[in-house]
């Protein structure tokens, strides 16, 4: 007997120490009620050490009444152990609207769904809780109820969620006047005439202007620059909308090889008649057939419009924060119509730069003779390098290094860089594209791929542990697929990821990868992410799906990871981004 008091104890005190958890009616008291707004107030009282997961919190109006709800006005929740909670009793306010011909009094179901845990390591199951309420639908109109929340939102603090550039300027088209947001594009259009998207234009509307020849006016080059930056615009507005409506990028599929070879063509034989070997022109008997109808202008501003069309796809494949947003847009809402409008003011305000320079170019059109040549001369050269430009996306880099050098090398000749009677600013001009153009030759024959540094191959060679060590903070792990990137995130999880969006013919992914990621301070900040890149140069099929999957409508663009593998939306970035402020978004 003795015996069994000490082990009678001992058993006390061993099941007395174990946590005593609360039923599932002591832990969570939910409610629901109609306040005088006509506004579903509800809320759950959670017990003590219990707290919910807000993914698990659902409120909704079972269908078949014609009310629904709204805007759903909710505490921000916090983060505990890696998931989104309520650790204190949170309060929803839910917003109704009707459908067209409901009146009068209606009855609603309401349905409460929670599910949470106790800090002393206990789960409840899920559960869901029903509310009847008869609603006065007159109160509020077709819509939601528009009376003011204060009073309530002073007790409810609603969560707020931090948009990335793309999703903030898709929120500003969504609620903004329409005048505001045609103007807000039209600036976001002449910013983006700063960047490469639009440079390669140039060349294209001034050759055009020029190979008009005598008789132009500055009326009616005008007139041509304003119909190949309208056509310009179409095109661009076009392929938006699309993209937009069914979350493809229409660039990238005019991006591949044979499309890329036949419009570099297009560019050879454009240069070649302003260097005068022929002259292109529509057939003399469709011509007399036009003149006879007295619209024979007509057929020099429709291959302007053709060219301006095409330039603006294939020319120009790049997508900047703007012109994301206003896809978003159309992807979330499927209003082409303002995302278009948006889209085409954008557009404009990128031609507009070009409208000056189309202008200009026919203002100070030279009388003929020799100078005249000289103008068709240097635009066919232009031309030349837009061809070749257009080609780096396609061929290596030691070819278009080759192309580069034996154009300058020629033009060069052409200007008279040895010929004694030229004039001497023809000779100098000749003699500085001679020299670098031979600089590229060696450098391409040494091995060298750097227009800026071609005799690089000269310097002594780093030891190959130092080029490692160099060169690793900018290594991407590239991945072109759903599967290969997932199984690159989980492997990595845990830790910071940083995915690029890529494509060789996009010219500001290789903008940022010689102006930012090759920053010294970028790299040493880069070398704490795990860096992988989406290449989307090919644009098959499963580079689709990985671009959808992610809402990217085409490169550049840069994504973050947390910790748990969700993309960290106000991190994103489109388009290009400095040094210095991508070093401070970094640092986020």
């Amino acid at each position: 007997m003795k015996k069994l008091i000490p082990l009678l104890l001992s058993s006390i005190l061993l099941f007395g120490a174990q946590p005593k958890f609360l039923m599932p009616e002591e832990a969570f008291k939910p409610s629901a009620k109609l306040n005088d707004k006509m506004q579903i107030e509800a809320s759950v009282e959670i017990g003590k050490d219990i707290y919910l997961y807000a993914e698990a919190l659902k409120l909704e109006i079972k269908a078949g009444s014609g009310i629904s709800a709204g805007e759903i006005i909710s505490p921000k929740s916090v983060e505990h152990n890696e998931d989104k909670v309520y650790l204190e009793s949170p309060t929803f306010i839910v917003n109704l609207k009707k459908d067209a011909g409901v009146s009068g009094v209606v009855q609603v179901e309401f349905l409460l769904s929670y599910q949470g845990c106790s800090e002393q390591g206990l789960c409840y199951e899920p559960e869901s809780r029903s509310y009847k309420f008869d609603i006065d639908s007159s109160k509020f109109g077709n819509g939601e109820a528009k009376e003011s929340l204060k009073n309530i939102q002073n007790e409810v603090k609603p969560e707020v969620k931090e948009l990335s550039e793309s999703d903030s300027i898709a929120d500003t088209i969504k609620h903004g006047s329409l005048t505001l947001i045609l103007l807000t594009f039209l600036g976001f259009g002449l910013l983006l005439a700063l960047t490469p998207c639009t440079f390669p234009m140039i060349p294209i509307i001034s050759g055009i202007i020029i190979s008009q020849g005598e008789g132009l006016t500055t009326r009616k080059a005008f007139m041509l620059s304003l119909v190949y930056v309208l056509a310009m615009a179409i095109a661009y507005t076009i392929a938006g909308v699309l993209a937009g409506l069914f979350g493809s990028n229409l660039q990238a599929a005019l991006q591949t090889p044979w499309v890329i070879y036949s419009f570099s063509t297009i560019f050879v034989a454009l240069a070649l008649s302003m260097f005068g070997f022929y002259e292109l022109k529509l057939p003399d008997s469709f011509v007399t057939k036009i003149s006879s109808n007295h619209h024979s202008s007509r057929s020099g501003f429709v291959g302007v419009a053709i060219m301006g069309f095409f330039s603006a796809l294939i020319v120009g494949p790049c997508v900047a924060a703007p012109l994301a947003g206003a896809l978003v847009y159309i992807g979330q809402t499927g209003d082409a119509l303002l995302g278009g409008a948006a889209l085409f003011s954008m557009s404009i305000g990128m031609g507009m730069p070009l409208i000056l320079v189309g202008m200009s170019a026919g203002r100070f059109m030279p009388k003929p003779g020799a100078w005249m040549t000289m103008v068709n001369a240097i635009f066919g050269v232009m031309m030349l390098g837009v061809a070749i430009w257009m080609l780096e996306r396609v061929v290596d880099g030691y070819i278009i290094m080759l192309l580069y050098s034996m154009l300058g090398i020629s033009f060069a000749l052409y200007l008279g860089a040895f010929e004694n009677s030229a004039h001497i600013f023809r000779r100098s001009v000749g003699m500085i594209i001679f020299i670098y153009s031979t600089l590229l030759f060696i450098g391409v024959m040494g091995g060298s791929s750097s227009m800026t540094k071609p005799l690089e191959f000269l310097k002594s060679s780093p030891s190959a542990s130092a080029t490692v060590e160099k060169s690793s903070h900018v290594e991407f792990q590239k991945v072109s697929s759903i599967e290969e990137l997932d199984v690159l995130l989980a492997k990595n999880k845990g830790k910071k990821i940083m995915l690029d969006f890529s494509a060789e013919w996009c010219a500001v992914c290789k903008e940022l990868d010689k102006k930012t990621f090759s920053n010294e301070a970028v790299k040493a900040k880069m070398g704490e992410f795990v860096l992988i890149q989406a290449d989307l140069t090919q644009n098959t099929q499963k580079q689709k799906e990985l671009s959808k999957k992610y809402g990217v409508f085409g490169p550049p663009a840069i994504m973050f990871f947390d910790a748990n593998l969700e993309v960290v939306k106000s991190k994103t970035i489109v388009g290009f981004m400095a040094a210095d402020e991508f070093l401070k978004h970094l640092d986020k």
